[in-house]
């Protein structure tokens, strides 16, 4: 295990300096986050499968920024905490919730599908039901991201966008470390 753990540092490392991810960070941090991007890739690859399924170990693929893996949910996850932070460094609020696109509506109902996964995994004892849910949280944020612009909005649009992020960061966090994950700051 510690040489399987070396290894996916090592290509941790490669991955961050090849998406030039990480440049500005002090060596310990940069050193933190391709730890966490490691650990990520196992343990995701691993508790994404139904726990009786065999798979291809592929380090390459798993420790990839997109498609679905651990690194790209800890991405989504640190996109989010950036928009939060310039939100709150702009002095901008988050609001209740309005539902006009149909973009929100998905990432509205990836959240309220938390519970079921939550009930799955612990009812079958299969934890990949919750990998999956942060998969689909992730890809619906992405979408979201892609079609409702949080900052650049106004008003009241701009406000439940903030508060739909908030608690996709907060859900996707929660569920990241039930799956024994943890969220860099930044990346």
């Amino acid at each position: 295990l510690h040489d399987l753990i070396g290894q996916a540092k090592e290509k941790a490392r490669e991955r961050l300096t090849e998406n030039e991810i990480g440049a500005d960070f002090s060596k310990e941090e940069f050193e933190d986050v391709a730890h966490k991007v490691a650990i990520a890739a196992i343990k995701f690859a691993d508790l994404s499968n139904f726990r009786g399924t065999s798979y291809v170990f592929d380090l390459d693929r798993f420790m990839s920024f997109e498609g679905k893996t651990g690194p790209y949910l800890l991405y989504q996850a640190v996109r989010i905490k950036s928009i939060l932070r310039k939100a709150e460094e702009q002095g901008l609020k988050a609001g209740p919730i309005a539902i006009e696109h149909d973009s929100e509506r998905a990432l509205a109902l990836a959240l309220d599908a938390f519970d079921a996964a939550l009930r799955a995994a612990y009812d079958k004892k299969a934890p990949h039901f919750l990998a999956e849910h942060a998969y689909a949280l992730a890809q619906a944020f992405s979408g979201f991201y892609t079609n409702c612009p949080i900052l650049p909005s106004e008003g009241a649009v701009r406000a439940s966008r903030l508060t739909l992020a908030g608690a996709t960061l907060k859900q996707l966090t929660l569920t990241l470390e039930l799956l024994g994950i943890d969220v860099p700051e930044r990346m």
